[in-house]
């Protein structure tokens, strides 16, 4: 911090230091930035700066410590196409009819609610150019691919959305609005100099001990450091370009790790996400927030950065500045992915997680064509019928499942032991249930309308046990 910026944050009145000191942001606007979205697949929170001692990510390590880390970030759908048309809009999947996975497609086409916009489009009216394109790198270098970046959005857009793949096509000092999509945790093929041994691979306790499992852990923990790379790339070129000081970097992944009980499901491994910020001359370097943020929130943060006006609809809240109101709770939703109907909520405090099935008498992993051709899930079913998993490994596979869950995150991080039922958590339980209940009305949660009768007659039958 230089002498005229430790100067405003002595002399900037009691308000403005008690705001940095939460968002540990500085007010002062000068032109309008330029915005880099870095959006990544498939991947949680492993990561140097987030703890993760298997591996070391220096790249992003330094993003961290350049701006601000965000603890408690979560998707509000662990799943690709509903979390990106969230991301994009601002707005819950389940509030603008984009919450089954991958259903606008054919002859079925879904259509945003008239008054909702794309990010973009507000940036290209503000005068920015916007792009989306797909990056590949390694230790060697990376590239921008030269075909338009993944959107997955699920409801019909216009293709004019994006200007081009990158920021290079803009005119000479216009601002840019760039996405760059990263394989992230899909890339489990990435070589790396020093590849992770399986040896010294770390398993949550809800994953058997087996050499099929740490082996897929060792090649998802290759494409995290592969990342790295890849993100240090994009860094140097913003630092060679002489616009690094010029650029706000965002860092987010679509959703947690694709494994059995993450991707697809509301527990920690599939909706708690990394998310970073550095705001060059805005953010005081090293922040930590560990506040609850809704991925939802970046669309509306990146508006205000670029000082444009945010829309009244949006759900997502604006992360900096006077304004800024902490959330109390978070809401994540899981409805139908691809052929396997389903529909799960839950409702995050920062030390309770309330999960609602809406559809008990199905195992959670019921079968999936995505998920069943991966050779961890076949391990995992055929230790689960010979009987080799241990009660709570075997749980996903248990032929029905709580109506609800409820998990004391800070004495129970990994979600192992349902309090539900408990006499001691009454309190907590009916408070989160009523929580849950409130914003299904008060957002018009499209979840509650059912595609088919088996789904109206699954949600008659939970709606009987809950109230008896």
């Amino acid at each position: 911090m230089n002498r005229r910026e430790f100067m405003w944050w002595i002399g900037g009145g009691s308000a403005s230091l008690a705001l940095a000191c939460i968002t540990g942001y500085a007010e002062p606007r000068e032109k309008r930035p330029n915005i880099l979205w870095l959006v990544v697949e498939d991947m949680s929170p492993h990561m140097g700066c987030y703890e993760e001692r298997t591996i070391k990510t220096p790249s992003i390590d330094w993003l961290a410590r350049e701006g601000a880390r965000f603890t408690r970030c979560f998707v509000t759908c662990p799943v690709c196409s509903p979390s990106r048309s969230a991301l994009i809009t601002g707005m819950y999947q389940t509030t603008i009819g984009a919450h089954h996975h991958r259903s606008s497609r054919g002859k079925f086409v879904i259509r945003l609610p008239e008054q909702v916009k794309l990010l973009p489009e507000f940036f290209q009216r503000a005068g920015y150019y916007v792009c989306n394109g797909a990056g590949r790198g390694d230790a060697q270098g990376f590239t921008v691919m030269r075909h338009k970046g993944k959107t997955d959005y699920n409801f019909q857009w216009e293709e004019t959305l994006y200007d081009g793949r990158d920021w290079s096509g803009r005119q000479a000092g216009q601002p840019f609005f760039s996405q760059i999509q990263l394989l992230g945790g899909k890339n489990r093929r990435a070589r790396v100099p020093q590849p992770v041994d399986p040896d010294n691979v770390k398993l949550p306790p809800y994953y058997p001990d087996h050499p099929v499992l740490r082996q897929d852990w060792a090649e998802y923990l290759n494409s995290v450091i592969n990342l790295d790379y890849e993100v240090g790339h994009i860094l140097k070129r913003l630092e060679d370009e002489g616009i690094a000081e010029d650029t706000i970097v965002i860092l987010v992944t679509d959703h947690g790790i694709s494994h059995v009980r993450d991707k697809q499901f509301l527990y920690e491994g599939g909706i708690h996400v990394p998310l970073l910020i550095r705001w060059p001359r805005r953010i005081k370097p090293g922040t930590v927030r560990e506040d609850l943020i809704s991925h939802i929130d970046i669309a509306a943060t990146s508006l205000y950065m670029a000082n444009i006006e945010v829309p009244d609809y949006m759900e997502g809240r604006v992360l900096f500045g006077p304004s800024y109101q902490p959330r109390e709770y978070i809401i994540s939703a899981r409805d139908r992915c691809d052929e396997t109907e389903d529909r799960i909520r839950c409702v995050r405090t920062k030390c309770y997680k309330y999960i609602r099935n809406f559809y008990p008498y199905r195992p959670h992993a019921q079968r999936n064509l995505y998920k069943d051709h991966k050779l961890i899930t076949k391990t995992m079913r055929e230790l689960f019928y010979d009987g080799k998993l241990n009660e709570v490994q075997a749980r996903v596979f248990q032929p029905i499942r709580p109506v609800e869950e409820l998990y004391d995150l800070q004495k129970d991080p990994w979600e192992l032991s349902n309090l539900a039922a408990s006499p001691a958590h009454q309190r907590a339980l009916k408070n989160l249930r009523g929580i849950l209940e409130d914003w299904i009305q008060r957002t018009d949660d499209k979840g509650q309308y059912p595609e088919s009768l088996a789904a109206y007659h699954d949600n008659c039958a939970v709606l009987d046990l809950i109230q008896a």
